[in-house]
């Protein structure tokens, strides 16, 4: 069949597929690569991505949805993010590991999944391999014989979790070490894997032949240990980071691959062509999250992949310049502290609950994976308040989604079965689906599926409507669907649910609908204005100062709620006004409440002070800040807010004086900000008597790492 006649099918059957039985439901047989031809068009092409489906291995990983992570070694002890290699074993001085806790608490979280960071960049390693000494085995854990893989390994038999291996190519010991084999420019020549070693043979005499350099071999030897010694491996995880290269060292994935396939055939690879980073370590999510990627080689052998970083991926503009359509899905991956590995439990920041809850929702519902990290203490451990948040995020996710709202709804069939295998053929999208239920539901959570295992990614835009009113309204809209989205949306109560199907690039199958409820709860707030005046009163968030996401958590998964504010002192109600923007606040007290579904938050309370808007700096050097208010007032004291991206240059002691002049200046009084690097939160000064004032005068005695110069995020005012 020619491009243009394909086309002309298409436009065909999305008209008049209902009275056409002859129009086929795949054009082309649905497979994970397809190769793009001279004679493709861009219509042609868009129907080809649209029979690229996920392999066997791939699909189930999709169904992971919520998988963890565990950054464990030398760093959890030394304090660092990355080691250089030559760190003594010894530092890992673990005298206690508890496996099972760390299960007990992904499992509450409802992970399917833990990815054990096997070796990192340092190169020390976690098991007790053959080929190296440089790990566990040097250690004073259980005197030398402890091995967490295999402790990790029965916990996750033990909690019916599946294990995934993180292995990183990368390795400084191999590099720094006079004997080091990274880069050390052996010769490429044929090498048995995995090497005997007296007097530790293997259980599995499987054996590979492959032409490798020393490095390759290692590594080949050490992947042979643990995909044939843990029991069965689900996923492995190779990290594209490389803190430092030598001698030109190549790696040769497709002798790793070959051996991962025949040793670990149901594992997928992440790094690779199977899985996809999805381009940053925040946890931030595309609006569109497109699986069908293009490529110049076939990715089935293709050596090296390179990181898909951009904001667009996989949109027909990129999919019209390759040369094949390949899926490849994305993994959503961040930590829940700041930084990959545990430091303390002190200054390093946990994500709250309500942060992790967003980020689920947006990654699980928005066509990805979502991998979080829970970097174990020195105890061997997941620490109290990260088990918190797991155990929360899992009752949430529990409480909203264990069951389908729609289960009793009349709706067409193989939408409500629970099965993947079923699926509804959307063969006119002119037509909306339609879901009518016995009683009126209330919800605020809708979830579609696309069969993406026999039919691929294929809707490109949709729509939610409610019958309210004795009317339809729309209730929600979003782009594509793929694996699965979650729409989100402020609570309705209805009986008639429409689905429409506005785009697509085939006949869409959608396997799945559900309704949801989230019980939203009205949030705690904060006050914030920029420097041209304007005032914005949002949820509270919770300081987290690593590669922050940008995203308002709180009210993403808030959505609907309400809040009321007063200026005058008056405790806010629901008769106050009503917030919807930020607007202009000249200083004075402020309070705010939220509503969530009739439900009254905590009423929150601010002292702003006077607007910045005509303020101006005269000087600021790290001892002195002067400033010109523009014009004079009364005040009663000052507040200083510390940024919160740094330890350093917090305000602790000063002293400050006010002018008129900006001549003849008085002592307004000198102030202490104690304990402000643990709790960098606003602080107020007040002063003993009220000054008139239009100079500022301010004169650092203090600050935190002294003598670093100060460093604020906002100062205040006070009338």
């Amino acid at each position: 069949m020619k491009p243009f006649q394909i086309a002309s099918l298409f436009l065909m059957a999305t008209g008049i597929f209902s009275c056409s039985p002859s129009v086929k439901e795949n054009l082309y047989t649905p497979t994970s690569t397809i190769a793009i031809t001279e004679t493709d068009t861009p219509d042609s092409i868009l129907l080809k991505a649209a029979h690229v489906v996920p392999t066997d291995n791939q699909y189930e990983a999709l169904k992971n949805e919520f998988i963890a992570f565990i950054h464990f070694g030398p760093n959890t002890f030394t304090r660092m993010e990355w080691g250089n290699g030559m760190e003594d074993p010894k530092i890992f001085n673990l005298q206690q590991l508890d496996t099972d806790q760390w299960c007990a608490a992904m499992k509450a979280a409802g992970m399917k999944m833990v990815i054990l960071t096997a070796k990192h960049h340092d190169g020390f390693v976690l098991w007790q391999s053959r080929y190296t000494t440089h790990g566990i085995m040097s250690s004073p854990f259980l005197n030398g014989k402890g091995d967490i893989m295999k402790d990790l390994s029965a916990s996750c038999k033990k909690y019916g979790l599946k294990l995934g291996v993180y292995l990183s190519p990368a390795d400084l010991f191999q590099i720094e070490s006079k004997t080091g084999l990274y880069g050390n420019l052996s010769p490429i020549t044929k090498r048995t894997i995995p090497r005997p070693v007296e007097g530790r043979p293997f259980a599995n005499t499987t054996s590979f032949e492959f032409e490798v350099d020393d490095y390759n071999e290692y590594f080949l030897n050490q992947l042979f240990e643990l995909l044939t010694e843990y029991g069965p491996i689900d996923e492995v995880w190779f990290d594209g980071a490389h803190p430092k290269t030598k001698g030109g060292q190549q790696y040769n994935y497709l002798a790793w691959k070959k051996l991962i396939h025949t040793l670990a055939p149901k594992a997928v690879i992440f790094g690779k062509q199977d899985i996809r980073w999805c381009g940053n370590e925040s946890g931030n999510t595309r609006n569109t999250e497109w699986n069908v990627m293009p490529y110049d080689t076939d990715p089935a052998l293709m050596n090296n992949f390179a990181d898909l970083t951009d904001d667009s991926l996989g949109h027909p503009e990129q999919l019209y310049k390759a040369k094949f359509l390949h899926y490849q899905q994305a993994e959503t991956n961040t930590s829940i502290r700041e930084g990959w590995f545990y430091r303390d439990d002190t200054e390093q920041k946990v994500r709250s609950a309500d942060d992790v809850f967003d980020m689920y929702e947006r990654s699980v519902g928005g066509n990805s994976t979502f991998l979080l990290n829970i970097p174990p203490n020195r105890d061997g451990k997941f620490s109290p308040e990260d088990v918190a948040v797991l155990e929360e995020v899992g009752k949430r996710i529990t409480a909203t989604y264990s069951s389908n709202l729609l289960q009793n709804a009349d709706a067409p069939a193989g939408l409500l079965d629970k099965q993947d295998n079923t699926y509804y053929l959307v063969k006119d999208t002119s037509a909306a689906i339609e879901i009518k239920t016995p009683q009126p539901l209330t919800i605020n959570r809708f979830v579609i599926q696309e069969a993406v295992k026999s039919h691929g990614e294929r809707v490109t835009s949709h729509t939610l409507e409610a019958w309210i009113n004795n009317e339809w309204k729309e209730i929600a809209a979003a782009t594509n669907i793929g694996y699965k989205r979650i729409l989100r949306f402020p609570e309705i109560t209805t009986d008639r649910f429409r689905l429409r199907i506005t785009g697509t690039r085939y006949l869409p199958a959608i396997t799945e609908v559900a309704a949801h409820y989230y019980k939203t709860r009205p949030p705690q707030l904060s006050f914030s204005r920029t420097k041209e005046g304007l005032l914005s009163i949002l949820p509270v968030q919770k300081i987290f100062n690593w590669k922050p996401h940008g995203e308002n958590y709180g009210g993403n998964i808030n959505s609907g709620i309400k809040i009321y504010y007063t200026t005058d002192g008056s405790a806010p109600s629901d008769k106050s006004a009503l917030y919807t923007s930020p607007f202009e606040f000249k200083g004075g007290q402020i309070k705010a409440v939220a509503f969530a579904n009739n439900e009254m938050g905590t009423i929150s309370s601010d002292q702003i002070g006077i607007s910045p808007v005509n303020w101006k700096t005269i000087e600021a050097t790290a001892a002195q800040i002067q400033i010109d208010l523009g014009e004079t007032y009364t005040l009663s004291g000052f507040a200083y807010l510390p940024p919160n991206h740094t330890k350093n240059g917090l305000l602790q002691k000063g002293e400050i004086f006010t002018s008129t002049d900006a001549k003849n200046w008085q002592p307004a009084g000198v102030f202490e900000f104690g304990n402000i690097v643990n709790d960098p939160s606003k602080r107020s000064y007040k002063f003993a008597s009220p000054k008139q004032s239009r100079y500022i005068k301010l004169t650092v005695k203090q600050t935190s790492g002294n003598p670093a110069p100060l460093k604020a995020a906002y100062f205040d005012f006070l009338q």
